[in-house]
């Protein structure tokens, strides 16, 4: 396929950036706005493909209607010398996929840092009633600054349209990373791309992914059927927290897998704050006196100790405030002078009566 210089007179291709089963995507420029773009042309004995064609164009329809900052935001759509295409925002960097061959294996940080991206990405997508039903490590973009997008709508399933009886003979998405139910061609939901993000997260700590084969029906199968080897037998540094949950995202059952991305990217980001909290410095905590060593008296030419060397005793609490001087309540005062008179003014009465009235 030769695609033309320029699309509607705008977008001039510059290089490829890669090809798909049904497109091909250059970087292009956009020469109204003046800006690079990602341009995505459908290959050309697809477009002659009414069913194709339609499918490209809501894929453009779906992922122009998410505006969030983990996707990949659409700019156009359009129809050039029988070219049909999807302009997008370009993304420098590379796919999650190329990341894993050079990497081979991640750090369990880094893989958190970028799993929770792509969570918070393909869960906005849940919540505007979509369904990616194509997650894959190709699918995800990263930019130097590690900055992850979800891309590439093309199977996206309206959860509306979805009956939970419909069955399909054919198999949409990638067999390496597809759901048991979508390779028995049972209805997707959101738990579908949950299990996704399960098979890339296993394969960014472990380097390897749960289920291999060259065979697509024997991939099916074992996402189907097989359990996979748990992860700290692959890698020991993977905390068993973050085990027992990938492992929970890889049930055959789609009831027992977190419902939505965001239930999922919630418990990332639980296990992201958690291990911050441990790599933050301690406060020290001084001894108290009972446990302060006593340090013998040093030489006379010894050097004085830094402060680094020797533990401070602990301060001793004195209470150096000085009371204040209260002045006298006048009021209490005068009562107790005035019952004072008042008793001692008793005394001569009580003395004039028993007189008068003794015989």
């Amino acid at each position: 396929m030769t695609p033309p210089g320029i699309l509607n007179d705008r977008y001039q291709l510059v290089e490829s950036l890669g090809t798909g089963g049904m497109a091909l995507v250059y970087k292009a420029k956009d020469l109204m706005l003046e800006r690079f773009v990602a341009v995505k042309v459908l290959r050309e004995d697809f477009s002659v493909d009414a069913a194709f064609r339609e499918r490209f164009r809501q894929e453009a329809k779906a992922a122009a209607n998410l505006s969030h900052p983990n996707i990949v935001t659409v700019h156009d759509f359009g129809l050039d010398q029988r070219h049909l295409f999807i302009v997008m925002e370009f993304v420098p960097g590379t796919d999650l996929k190329s990341r894993i061959h050079e990497k081979g294996r991640f750090e369990v940080q880094e893989a958190l840092d970028l799993m929770v991206q792509a969570c918070q990405g393909v869960g906005y997508a849940h919540r505007a009633g979509l369904v990616h039903c194509d997650i894959k490590p190709h699918n995800l973009l990263v930019s130097p600054d590690g900055r992850l997008k979800v891309t590439d709508f093309g199977i996206a399933r309206a959860l509306a349209t979805i009956s939970p009886e419909e069955r399909s003979d054919v198999v949409w998405g990638s067999p390496l990373y597809f759901s048991p139910e979508q390779a028995a061609g049972l209805p997707p939901s959101p738990a579908s791309d949950v299990y996704s993000l399960g098979v890339i997260l296993y394969e960014m700590l472990t380097g390897q992914l749960p289920f291999n084969s060259p065979d697509a029906t024997e991939l099916a199968r074992m996402h189907r059927e097989v359990q996979p080897v748990p992860l700290r037998a692959l890698n020991p540094g993977v905390p068993k927290a973050l085990e027992d949950i990938i492992m929970k995202v890889l049930s055959k059952e789609p009831a027992a897998r977190y419902r939505t991305a965001d239930q999922l990217g919630r418990l990332l980001a639980g296990l992201q704050t958690i291990k911050d909290a441990s790599t933050r410095p301690q406060p020290v905590i001084a001894p108290s006196a009972s446990t302060v060593p006593v340090q013998a008296a040093a030489p006379e030419h010894a050097p004085a100790p830094t402060a680094t060397s020797v533990y401070p005793p602990p301060p001793v609490a004195f209470d150096t405030e000085t009371p204040e001087k209260k002045s006298p309540d006048w009021g209490t005062l005068l009562l107790w002078l005035v019952a004072g008179a008042a008793m001692f003014g008793l005394i001569p009465f009580w003395l004039y009566v028993y007189l008068t009235l003794r015989p």
